[in-house]
């Protein structure tokens, strides 16, 4: 066998190793985001690489079954490469794909959907490119800080975490998040020390302020803060703190403290005290309003979620005044939306304070139709023998389990609409539903999270 090399370069070699460099063209995208070259059928995948690419790589993880690279030179650019409008793209892990074109990131994540459900579901189905969002910069309205501090001068750092890494990239100024929310950062940054707040030391689970959460509405403009502590009290410290913040700031409508003092990656405990003002911001989603807390699941792109809402309440609507089960529903948001074209919705969810946020919401939209259970969706279903028209479930990344959906088909009579984050395990649960004698009668992707390769899916399902 024989092996060429061009200016040192390894652009052959059937027993690769670990840190060899090679030249590969980018192929097509993972649905992880990486970019996938092939060399002796060997797969490889490659960090920050765009189809259409000609790129030198660093071999960085070799197995017998596939590689990870990532990009030392690009020789040749893909015609869809561009330079990205943030200039912390390259260092920080938010925006994944930006220097991809946006009209090309979103051909990328129909692929993914498609070949989701080829490979994982064995469908073959052209999906139409994904619904773009109306906003693709100043679109993220729920930001989330890790916060640390400089050893020496103990400077505050917050931004986001480099791929890979818990090392945190110090942002002055984010393009995907409104404006209101770099200045806040930039003030909590430049005042914390003056009142005695440090920030979080993860190695040795020391310091204060661990996570700055803000929440900002599309509706009003209104902003809430949440500072996430190491502590089980709220110091008259951070009390201080948190009062300096509201008044510097007209758009903040309330300063919550997060109370996280456990060794934990998770962001936010379930103890949460507002010190300052209202602890929600409203938010508008199509006619219904909307009360969002520092622990509420809400949309990060509240426009873009507006066309899924608008999406399944127009499908809904197709059925005369329906009775809709809306399974793994958070605050009841599809539930609340779809309540003007069904009949009756019944809307389940396993966390009861999202329950009780959805009951002020009901009253708050003057909604009557709407039937709210806290409880696990599964155990829900197991315990009742009522039949819903349409049920819509919209599962964590994970999915759904087989035993829930064993039950959605038991208690559904005419269509399943599933939501989905993850096209890995919509594609599994589908192929599982068809197995069932579901028949799938359409596929929708939209875009929620633009520069990243997540992407969202509506698939409606016949029984």
């Amino acid at each position: 066998m024989s092996t060429t090399f061009s200016n040192n370069i390894l652009y052959y070699n059937k027993f690769m190793n670990l840190n060899d460099e090679l030249v590969v063209n980018i192929e097509k995208i993972s649905n992880l985001g990486t970019g996938i070259a092939k060399v002796d059928g060997l797969v490889i995948f490659v960090e920050n690489a765009c189809p259409g690419d000609e790129v030198k790589v660093k071999i960085t993880k070799l197995t017998k079954t596939y590689a990870n690279a990532t990009v030392l030179d690009v020789i040749k650019p893909s015609i869809h490469r561009i330079k990205p409008f943030c200039a912390m793209q390259n260092v920080c892990g938010a925006c994944q794909i930006q220097f991809v074109d946006y009209d090309y990131q979103l051909e990328m994540k129909r692929q993914i959907v498609e070949d989701s459900l080829k490979s994982i579901g064995g469908f073959d189905i052209e999906v139409p490119r994904p619904i773009p969002s109306p906003d693709n910069k100043v679109y993220r309205h729920k930001i989330q800080y890790p916060i640390s501090q400089t050893k020496v001068s103990k400077r505050l750092l917050a931004g986001y975490y480099k791929p890979q890494s818990h090392e945190i990239v110090n942002i002055k100024h984010c393009p995907i998040q409104p404006e209101v929310c770099d200045k806040i950062i930039e003030f909590i940054r430049d005042e914390a020390q003056n009142y005695g707040v440090s920030g979080y030391d993860e190695k040795k689970h020391a310091g204060d302020l661990r996570h700055v959460v803000l929440r900002v509405s599309t509706y009003n403009k209104k902003v809430l803060v949440t500072l996430v502590i190491n502590s089980n009290k709220v110091f008259k410290r951070f009390a201080d703190f948190a009062k300096a913040i509201f008044d510097n700031f007209e758009d903040v409508i309330g300063v919550c403290a997060n109370l996280n003092s456990k060794r934990t990656n998770v962001i936010l405990s379930d103890k949460t005290e507002c010190i300052y003002g209202e602890d929600y911001v409203e938010e508008k989603i199509l006619d219904k309003v909307f009360r969002i807390g520092s622990n509420t699941f809400f949309q990060v792109n509240p426009k873009s979620a507006e066309n899924i809402f608008a999406y399944v309440k127009d499908e809904v609507s197709k059925h005369d005044a329906p009775t809709v089960l809306d399974a793994y529903a958070g605050i009841a948001t599809f539930g609340i939306v779809v309540s003007d074209v069904a009949g009756e919705v019944v809307s389940v969810e396993a966390n009861s304070d999202s329950i009780e946020n959805a009951k002020d919401v009901l009253k708050l939209n003057n909604i009557s139709n709407v039937e709210l259970h806290s409880a696990d969706t599964t155990k829900y279903l197991q315990s009742v023998k009522r039949k819903f028209d349409v049920t819509i479930l919209d599962p964590p990344r994970k999915g759904c389990t087989k035993e829930s959906l064993d039950e959605t088909l038991k208690h559904t009579k005419k269509e399943i609409i599933y939501v989905s984050c993850n096209p890995a395990t919509l594609a599994r649960d589908l192929k599982y539903l068809c197995e069932k004698g579901c028949k799938i009668k359409s596929v929708q992707p939209f875009d929620m999270f633009c520069h990243t390769y997540h992407v969202e899916t509506v698939v409606v399902l016949g029984v």
